[in-house]
């Protein structure tokens, strides 16, 4: 028996028996799940990265969450401004500390990425922030907040919707049934042909087939690459990794994917899903690898079940992953299914 079977069929084991909250698992780490969200719980605003230029924008994300039966509460720098941050590094984590603190706060949500949250990393509370487990939830810059508080506290942390949105009912419905109503959902591309002979959007490609068995670990490839070689990475062995990103050039990708390789991270994961690459584009001509090629030489010779496409990245419609929780994946129907709720 190889390594990669020896680590798939160990996730596998985790998976099937079921994780507990307090059990350790995966490099000892003691998996917390938060409570689930409820209609009248209070959820915090926070701006952890780059700022808010209008009010506005505020108004709509505190409506949008109001829509959704949740109590707003604002963070007391949500509109700070230091550059193109939001608030200096001091204020911007006190606010994360502080919601977490809070004893009437159930849910952080940030209210839009951008870059600035590995700023405040030193700054964080990380015992505090384990003695006070709630629902934290974003993606892009966000990455550099949920992965770090999950590696850390173990905390179960959420790659979905920022405040800022758009709220779309498909990931409306995710959110709901993940985070409120505790589901072990499964996650599928929407299947809409419209006015074509066959489906043209939201398609998935195949790049290794087969199902693996997993944590879920991943977010933002830009994100992730930066904190490689810091303590802030969760460990990856049988894991399934899970990748987005967005204006980034062929070649950046290419990059990011080859610094996973060499830092042993892809040689340790069970399963490999890569969402959307939104304005990736390979240009004219002959001058670029096109994101396929990328895949088929970094990620198919793994031999590892593995697709592109899933609802994951900077798109109206977006799956609700939870970093920690086990899933099973079916890279030739483009699946993600949880292998249990991600709350309590």
């Amino acid at each position: 028996m190889n390594r990669r079977t020896f680590l798939a069929l160990t996730a596998g084991t985790a998976a099937n028996a079921g994780w507990r909250q307090g059990e350790s698992l995966f490099d000892g780490l003691a998996i917390i799940k938060p409570k689930r969200l409820a209609v009248g719980d209070k959820v915090a605003l926070i701006s952890p990265a780059s700022a808010t230029a209008h009010r506005v924008d505020i108004e709509i994300v505190k409506e949008s969450l109001e829509a959704l039966g949740l109590v707003v509460k604002l963070s007391d720098h949500l509109m700070d401004r230091y550059g193109y941050l939001a608030g200096s590094d001091a204020d911007r984590a006190a606010d994360v500390n502080n919601q977490f603190a809070d004893s009437e706060v159930s849910g952080v949500i940030a209210v839009r990425g951008g870059w600035g949250c590995a700023r405040i990393l030193p700054l964080l509370d990380f015992d505090m922030i384990r003695e006070n487990p709630k629902v934290l939830m974003g993606f892009s810059d966000i990455t550099a907040l949920l992965l770090p508080v999950y590696s850390k506290t173990g905390i179960v942390t959420f790659h979905g919707p920022r405040g800022m949105g758009p709220w779309h009912p498909f990931t409306v419905d995710y959110v709901r049934r993940v985070l409120m109503d505790g589901e072990a959902a499964v996650m599928s591309n929407p299947k809409e042909i419209g006015d074509n002979l066959a489906q043209v959007a939201n398609r998935i490609q195949t790049i290794y087939p087969g199902k693996a068995r997993g944590r879920l670990v991943g977010g933002n490839l830009t994100v992730l690459s930066a904190l490689l070689g810091s303590d802030y990475v969760p460990g990856c062995d049988g894991a399934i990794l899970f990748l987005e990103d967005i204006g980034e050039d062929i070649y950046r990708i290419d990059r990011m994917l080859t610094q996973l390789k060499l830092a042993g991270l892809l040689d340790r994961i069970a399963g490999f899903v890569f969402g959307k690459c939104t304005n990736c584009n390979p240009g004219s001509g002959f001058g670029s690898l096109t994101l396929e090629q990328l895949f088929d030489d970094h990620i198919r010779p793994l031999g590892i079940p593995s697709w592109h496409g899933a609802m994951i990245g900077h798109i109206p419609r977006q799956f609700v992953l939870p970093e920690g929780i086990p899933a099973e994946i079916n890279a030739d129907e483009g699946t993600i299914r949880l292998l249990e709720p991600a709350v309590v």
